[in-house]
């Protein structure tokens, strides 16, 4: 199984492919897209929307795992983090790529098997299960592929259930 994680912003942009072939993670590519500040927002969104779309051109998938938004008291930041997930949904959609929904709680349980982990234990238990050298910079790549990992330890089953939904 291919799958594409996603950690969603408007500024930074983490992205991480990983296959998943009996019971092992194989990172194939990870990155990030990166909008510069001061740019029309409108046009930071196309941007975030046409390299997703080659992520994935480039990277044909069997689904796309993506962390669920919550904030806490910035919720300018929040729309426009909605803003830019909803061009990742639509970019995902037309390429026909299933999209499955993470929270962060669930990343780490995943990842660490303990949802309270701190940042460095997610992205140390990342580089491992990749067998990575060094851990993916910037830190949003990192996430992605933890979420994409996510999809894989526990994900599997929801994409299973759903695609055994569809055939009735």
């Amino acid at each position: 199984m291919v799958i594409v994680g996603i950690d969603p912003g408007y500024a930074i942009i983490g992205w991480g492919v990983i296959e998943q072939r009996h019971g092992r993670f194989a990172p194939r590519a990870y990155g990030a897209v990166t909008t510069e500040a001061g740019v029309p927002f409108n046009r930071r969104l196309k941007q975030i929307y046409e390299e997703i779309t080659r992520v994935l051109q480039a990277h044909p998938a069997d689904a796309l795992a993506i962390e669920k938004l919550y904030f806490t008291t910035n919720k300018t930041t929040a729309i426009q983090v909605a803003q830019a997930r909803g061009v990742i949904l639509l970019a995902a959609e037309q390429q026909g790529v299933p999209v499955f929904e993470y929270t962060p709680l669930q990343v780490k349980s995943a990842v660490t098997g303990y949802g309270k982990a701190q940042k460095p234990q997610v992205m140390e238990m990342t580089r491992r299960l990749l067998s990575l050298k060094e851990t993916p910079k910037p830190d949003d790549t990192a996430d992605a592929l933890a979420i994409a990992i996510c999809h894989a330890q526990t994900g599997g089953m929801a994409q299973r259930l759903q695609q055994a939904t569809k055939r009735r």
